[in-house]
């Protein structure tokens, strides 16, 4: 499936450079477009480390203007995207590269979203129609992921939260998609196990809450197949002893996962989304402690998918319940907890969490309706 010495070409939905030594190609693609002063939208643990520095050096020796913005924050804010936006038109720069994970992606897309778009950020929230605002030009945009989780990368939104109520603002617009994606298994080999394990276990949500939601796409349907098999063949094998054919699978399947819940997610995100908002918890950490849970939730009326994807992860017995012990296993192999209260959340924060939840973006797609006592269930069943 995936020679290690090659560097492939591929359109979707974007054009994406995948293979090792592929971000090694970013000065050239620059140079060639034309751009010699981008400007680097990550986060501040990704700027410290050695490849990064390296990268940033390479571009700055081929004649290219290089500089880092770096003040963001892991559930990322309305103020890091207009810090960012200052940091563009100081730096006088002419196109923008999110280098990291999902929180790097959704600041560097926002910024992009930002440069020629001057209303308040939230007028352009496609959840009150302000996708239709979204009218002019955008910056030159470029992303390279160096986790295998949201898939940002190939994505076209950003979720952004309010400073105060910290409340998720969804920006999303085709103009947004990242002209080209550098996908480079290396920048993944130095990947601490637990961030591996994390953002691994958030790519596997992706797909099986794209599978399971309730619109119709088949394309999607596939893509989510594909990346469920390869993420559970590989994952335990890339956080325990990881090698260059399990981290270039994630990349892969992370992907597909983020290219599949353009179909819709569901009620694991739902769970999750409120535990980053009330207690800052890791996205991917929050999807993988809540995914057995919302999985079990939502097998009425999806049994027979289920057994699709008891057949994908080549379990021996075909149903729901088989699947959803799998993916408490499958926390435990890669050693995640499996319980929120280990995470600080108390039986006090239910009701808030709740609240949240039921009114949150993701639950229209999901397939089994849900009102808040579902939720007060499902969070207690998870403590």
């Amino acid at each position: 499936m995936y020679e290690a010495n090659t560097i492939y070409n591929y359109n979707f939905p974007t054009n994406i450079k995948f293979g090792v030594g592929a971000a090694n190609e970013l000065k050239h693609y620059l140079k060639k477009q034309g751009l010699s002063r981008p400007l680097v939208v990550t986060d501040p643990l990704v700027s410290e480390l050695s490849f990064l520095k390296a990268l940033v050096d390479g571009l700055n020796q081929h004649g290219l203007r290089t500089n880092i913005f770096s003040d963001i924050h892991k559930n990322p804010l309305k103020s890091h995207v207009l810090k960012g936006n200052e940091a563009y038109f100081e730096y006088k720069s002419e196109c923008v590269i999110g280098i990291g994970g999902g929180a790097a992606m959704d600041v560097a897309r926002a910024i992009v979203l930002s440069i020629n778009h001057h209303a308040d950020l939230f007028e352009y929230d496609d959840q009150i129609g302000g996708s239709e605002l979204i009218t002019e030009p955008v910056p030159h945009f470029i992303t390279i992921p160096t986790t295998a989780g949201t898939g940002s990368e190939v994505g076209r939104a950003a979720v952004i939260s309010e400073d105060e109520s910290k409340r998720k603002r969804i920006l999303f617009h085709p103009k947004l998609l990242a002209r080209m994606v550098f996908v480079d298994p290396q920048l993944t080999y130095d990947l601490p196990a637990p961030i591996t394990a994390a953002t691994g276990m958030d790519a596997l949500t992706h797909n099986l809450e794209a599978y399971l939601s309730k619109g119709f796409h088949p394309i999607c349907d596939g893509i989510a197949l594909e990346g469920v098999s390869l993420i559970y063949a590989s994952l335990e094998k890339a956080v325990n002893n990881s090698d260059q054919e399990s981290r270039a699978n994630m990349l892969i399947a992370s992907l597909m996962g983020a290219v599949a819940f353009q179909k819709g997610l569901g009620i694991v995100h739902s769970m999750s989304h409120p535990l980053s908002t009330l207690l800052d918890m890791h996205h991917g950490l929050a999807n993988a402690i809540n995914l057995p849970h919302g999985l079990r939730y939502n097998i009425p009326g999806r049994e027979d998918r289920f057994k699709v994807l008891a057949k994908t992860m080549n379990l021996p017995k075909e149903d729901g319940e088989a699947v959803v012990n799998a993916l408490f296993e499958l926390n435990e192999r890669v050693n995640l907890p499996t319980h929120l209260g280990s995470q600080g959340v108390t039986q006090e924060h239910i009701e808030p969490l709740s609240e949240l939840a039921v009114k949150d973006f993701c639950l229209p797609d999901n397939h089994r309706p849900a009102a808040k006592q579902d939720f007060i269930d499902l969070y207690s069943e998870a403590l």
